[in-house]
């Protein structure tokens, strides 16, 4: 059966457009999320929807479903013309894109600022129903795959220390909770040859202001002064000493969190296989080829290799003389 012929889809069509038969459907790549993702046209207008098939925790439509309708009426995400908790069917306007990075309009710097823009204005939306303890999360990812037995635990206890470590020392700082993304990586952030777009908020919750800012740092700046201009706008003045110590505390959770998601995903593909070892290409050259436009992360190899930097760029952040004068900074 055609997607567009099971009940929840027909409904979500005759509710939005009076009509159960789109003029077309188009099956689109759903990215990581595990949704069916199509684009559809209805009286010559194209839209995107979203069909969920799988539900757990993270995927509850009840919780992100809110929080995508906050987002849109905040301008930040994609007019949301119909949605369905219960049946997990999401109609929203579809954007054509461009690639931000080889194509953003302005400089690098109106890039990055716009960007820190959309993030403090989610940030002041209404309050998203909260899920879990941000670092709680982190923490039970690392547990699932060290369970896997996907790599030796040798490989790994350095790697397990430095999260460890920094998250005791975030876990001391005062929670800053806000409306958050949560996972804002390039796929979510789309350019449509005039702005930026927010997009797929499976993993919108409450959580700590400075997940969402070190998610655009880490994925998006290439030198620290690119992330300094990121917090320098998002803040509306210089972040100062501590709220840079927060940054990059946060930074080096992101690229746990990270690294775990894709080497989590390359232990699922291929179940059968084993890490013998972190070594791989850096973070700063895998970032450099996949703002070429290189596909890195559709092979089995790619997705492998950038879990491995996010964990190897967090354990050198750890070690590198920034972290002693950060944890100064924030006088624990």
């Amino acid at each position: 059966m055609s997607i567009v012929q099971t009940p929840a889809v027909r409904t979500a069509l005759m509710k939005s457009f009076g009509t159960a038969e789109p003029d077309a459907c188009v099956p689109l790549d759903g990215g990581l999320s595990g949704a069916g993702v199509y684009r559809i046209r209805v009286g010559g207008i194209p839209y995107l929807l979203k069909v969920e098939t799988q539900r757990d925790q993270m995927n509850d439509p009840a919780r992100w479903y809110p929080a995508m309708r906050a987002a849109a009426d905040a301008a930040l995400a994609p007019r949301v013309v119909y949605a369905c908790e219960e049946d997990g069917v999401a109609i929203v306007d579809f954007l054509p894109t461009q690639s931000l990075q080889q194509d953003y309009a302005g400089t690098r710097e109106d890039m990055l600022v716009e960007l820190a823009q959309a993030v403090r204005l989610l940030h002041e939306t209404p309050a998203f129903p909260p899920l879990v303890d941000y670092l709680d999360g982190v923490t039970e990812m690392f547990d699932r795959f060290a369970g896997l037995g996907f790599a030796p635990a040798s490989a790994l206890s350095a790697h397990r220390q430095a999260f460890d470590e920094v998250a005791r020392v975030y876990r001391r700082l005062p929670p800053e909770l806000v409306s958050s993304h949560n996972d804002l990586n390039p796929r979510n952030v789309l350019y449509d040859g005039r702005r930026l777009w927010l997009v797929d908020w499976q993993a919108a919750f409450l959580a700590d202001r400075y997940f969402d800012l070190a998610a655009v740092a880490n994925f998006f700046a290439r030198e620290e002064a690119e992330a300094e201009l990121l917090a320098r706008t998002y803040f509306r003045e210089a972040p100062g000493a501590a709220r840079a110590a927060r940054l990059y505390m946060a930074r080096q959770i992101n690229h746990v969190f990270y690294g775990l998601v894709f080497l989590n995903l390359s232990a699922a593909m291929r179940p059968e296989a084993r890490l013998e070892g972190l070594e791989g290409p850096g973070l700063r050259e895998l970032h450099r080829r996949l703002g070429e436009g290189e596909p890195v992360l559709e092979s089995w190899e790619g997705r492998l290799a950038y879990g491995v930097a996010r964990l190897n760029a967090a354990l050198d952040g750890v070690r590198d003389r920034v972290f002693p004068a950060a944890l100064a900074a924030l006088d624990l």
